[in-house]
């Protein structure tokens, strides 16, 4: 059996919308399959979609909350650790906050060094202070220095440095031979030592 596509066509010729009653059954079976599917994606548009959007937000928060419980079951489950790890940092950071010069005992410092220089036969041409360096938790408290000696009793002074009951750091070395003689040598370097600025200060 033939199908007549001829046949088929005409049906939908001089077809108007006030007389829809009258059209041909293929006409109107595809009038039907054509508001049937733009009812569809209209009901979609208006309900379906909303709602694949809803459910893909909760479906990713649902994966931020798991982490976040994974995270504080973590915290959790490993609580008297994390307070014992605490604990420890916080005794650490005092030892080291005791190792930092109080506002009074800056000044003391710089005999301390001159102590150290002359302790181990050094000559020194400078020692002053420098204008403090505010850091965000700490302030920077440089000091330049300048001195005549032999290359070993250089070697002494800084080892003695390292060893004040203060946290002191050297910097910026630059060692020439010194006017004085060949043997003689001049060593510039800026030390610093930082004091703890307390959270408003």
């Amino acid at each position: 059996m033939e199908f007549d596509f001829r046949n088929f066509a005409e049906q939908f010729d001089n077809l108007e919308l006030d007389n829809i009653g009258e059209w041909p059954i293929a006409a109107k079976v595809v009038l039907t399959i054509f508001t049937a599917i733009v009812v569809s994606a209209l009901s979609y548009v208006a309900m379906v979609s909303d709602r694949i959007t809803t459910l893909e937000r909760v479906r990713a928060e649902e994966v931020t909350l798991k982490q976040e419980y994974e995270s504080k079951y973590h915290v959790a489950a490993n609580l008297e650790l994390f307070q014992q790890q605490m604990a420890e940092a916080e005794s650490i950071f005092a030892n080291q906050l005791r190792s930092l010069p109080e506002s009074h005992e800056t000044p003391g410092l710089l005999d301390d060094i001159t102590f150290v220089g002359t302790t181990s036969g050094l000559d020194f041409v400078k020692l002053n202070w420098q204008p403090e360096i505010t850091k965000e938790i700490y302030i920077e408290l440089p000091i330049d220095i300048e001195v005549i000696g032999a290359y070993h009793e250089f070697g002494s002074f800084v080892s003695k440095i390292a060893g004040l009951p203060r946290i002191v750091t050297l910097h910026d070395f630059t060692i020439n031979i010194a006017q004085v003689s060949n043997e003689t040598l001049n060593l510039k370097l800026q030390a610093k030592t930082y004091r703890y600025q307390e959270a408003g200060q």
